[in-house]
């Protein structure tokens, strides 16, 4: 069994247990092994082995366990029950600054972001050519599709459906039972993408088609799974007696296991951006510069540049020159 497997073990990160949620516990550390108790059992846990842990109700970790869990790349996430609300995030197992970077570069410029929005856009609409639509014209087709998409699932279902009714800061408060149960599976949708985004190093903020959130870019990618995730199970949970937000946050976690929508939103964001998300060679820590662009980090540069220190202080020095003789 893998939680028997040697503490010392180093796994790669595509070898990792995608995802291990803990509730009820106490989570500590033993040497290179993160300890998980409760009543029933102690089990040890190799750390470099799992890629996040989902810290839910009734945990608690010591200092010791992060810090191991950061050390070996491990992400970890504060999270509601089985998982599907995400409250806060520590540090994932991106140690490469390329994501980030990559995903500041194109949505800072235009041209690359209405591109970035066009493929988000023609992932949704695979057998249309949008690569000359405008941004209007797609979020004209967008709001067609998914209304297209109730109606659908309203006659699937025999859910009435009357159009989608949402009440900002009170999800919950507003609507019939079809728009509480949309409000709780979008809900749950929108952690997953949050803890994945986190995860590869990618920015929640940075978003191509929503702006000025600070979870634009979740809103970004959850959108483009709500037609075949959220919305169907909203439908299905209404249709079966079943519209309590935690009998639909049951259905999306049973459906996030059986469809491995984490590994699709990883690849969807390497498409997107263009870049691996293990990018081994942009890993390394370097240093901006405006000539080179960017230079090697952990490096003394005194040797260049002839930066002493002289009795506390610092001197900077030129290259001896030879005088010149003088005539006198």
């Amino acid at each position: 069994m893998w939680w028997l497997a040697d503490p010392l073990d180093i796994h790669q990160v595509s070898d990792r247990v995608t995802t291990l949620y803990v509730e009820r516990c106490h989570v500590d550390r033993a040497e290179n092994a993160v300890v998980v108790v409760n009543k029933e059992r102690t089990v040890r846990v190799p750390a470099a082995y799992i890629a996040a842990l989902m810290l839910g109700p009734g945990t608690r970790i010591t200092h010791g366990a992060i810090r191991l869990l950061a050390d070996s790349g491990t992400s970890v996430t504060w999270v509601g029950e089985s998982g599907v609300r995400m409250y806060a995030a520590g540090l994932g197992p991106a140690r490469s600054g390329a994501i980030a970077l990559r995903q500041a570069f194109l949505v800072s410029r235009t041209s690359e972001r209405l591109a970035v929005a066009r493929a988000m856009y023609g992932m949704r609409f695979p057998d249309e050519d949008v690569g000359t639509a405008t941004m209007q014209q797609l979020r004209g087709r967008e709001g067609a599709r998914v209304k297209k998409i109730y109606r659908e699932l309203s006659d699937l279902t025999g859910v009435p459906w009357s159009g989608r009714k949402y009440r900002a800061g009170d999800a919950f408060a507003a609507g019939d039972d079809i728009n509480r149960a949309l409000s709780a599976a979008h809900a749950c949708l929108y952690a997953l993408s949050h803890a994945v985004i986190v995860g590869v190093g990618a920015v929640p903020a940075l978003g191509f088609v929503h702006t000025g959130s600070a979870l634009s870019f979740v809103l970004d990618i959850a959108d483009l799974y709500k037609a075949e995730v959220s919305i169907p199970v909203a439908f299905e949970a209404v249709a079966a007696g079943q519209a309590d937000e935690s009998e639909v946050r049951y259905r999306m976690r049973e459906r996030f296991q059986d469809g491995g929508l984490s590994r699709r939103i990883v690849r969807d964001i390497q498409s997107l951006f263009a870049v691996g998300v293990e990018d081994e060679s942009a890993g390394g820590l370097q240093l901006w510069d405006e000539f080179e662009g960017t230079v090697s980090g952990g490096v003394n540069w005194s040797a260049e540049a002839d930066l002493l220190v002289r009795d506390g202080y610092f001197r900077l020095s030129g290259p001896e020159l030879a005088e010149p003789p003088v005539d006198w």
